[in-house]
């Protein structure tokens, strides 16, 4: 399984931006996703989680109600829409996904792959 983000780029505070990430291979419904950043100098932390059946989201508390985890499981795709974007939302953005046995679940951590992340800035 590969995965590959995209989308990002330099914005100002208050825009909005959608990425995408493409996840190859045949078992993309049995996936939970989720999207992770990595702030300059910082560890990678938590965004958002969508389960197998995309009835369960998870949001960090510093996006909840900014940013929209999504997927299209036709496309084999997973998206972030962020929206009133803030300086501390500056990172490099990555997607990931893991195996639940529950497919209403979406776990906020236990993510073992990676792929290139996008970055993603924002100016004040």
């Amino acid at each position: 399984v590969q995965l590959q983000a995209s989308g990002g780029g330099l914005m100002q505070a208050g825009d909005s931006l959608r990425l995408s990430c493409t996840v190859s291979g045949r078992t993309f419904s049995t996936y939970a996703l989720a999207w992770y950043r990595q702030a300059p100098g910082k560890e990678r932390t938590f965004v958002a989680a969508l389960s197998r059946n995309g009835r369960k989201i998870t949001y960090a508390d510093s996006v909840k109600g900014r940013f929209t985890i999504s997927r299209d499981d036709a496309k084999n795709m997973v998206y972030l829409q962020m929206d009133t974007v803030k300086p501390e939302d500056t990172a490099v953005y990555y997607c990931t996904y893991r195996n639940t046995y529950n497919s209403d679940y979406a776990p906020t951590s236990g993510y073992d792959y990676w792929g290139q992340g996008t970055q993603v800035t924002v100016s004040s």
